[in-house]
Order: structure tokens, then sequence, then C-alpha cells
């Protein structure tokens, strides 16, 4: 078994992986995610305003539950 080391074959490895990369979160076949335009981020109010109207949702289901003081 040689080693040759004058070989003009292209190189395998990490560098052809990093050069094809794929970021993860834009791949096509993820179901429910919103694609956005590059460095558009949602903004925090919209969290704050989700949790507090998911807390009182689930408030309100719980007054319906018997039993409580």
């Amino acid at each position: 078994m040689s080693i040759q080391t004058g070989s003009t074959a292209p190189q395998t490895g990490a560098h052809a992986v990093i050069a094809d990369a794929v970021d993860p979160a834009r791949r096509p076949d993820v179901l429910l995610r919103v694609r956005r335009a590059e460095g558009h981020e949602v903004s925090p109010w919209w969290m704050v305003g989700a949790f507090v109207g998911v807390s009182l949702a689930v408030v309100a289901l719980l007054s319906f539950v018997p039993g409580g003081a």
C-alpha cells in the first residue's frame, strides 16, 4: 500500500462538507416554520402577548373545573 504525495486529486472530508452545508433551520421540508428574510427577527412583545393570552385561557378554563376554593 503506497501513499501518493503529489496527487492532484481533490481533497475530501470536512472542506467539502462545510462548503456545501445548509442551515437546518432553512430546510424546505420542515413543517410549521415561517421562512423569513435573513436577519428578520420577531418582536419580543409577540412572545409576551402570547404568554399572557395562554395564561388567561388556562385560568378561564380552570374556572370551569368543580371543586375549586
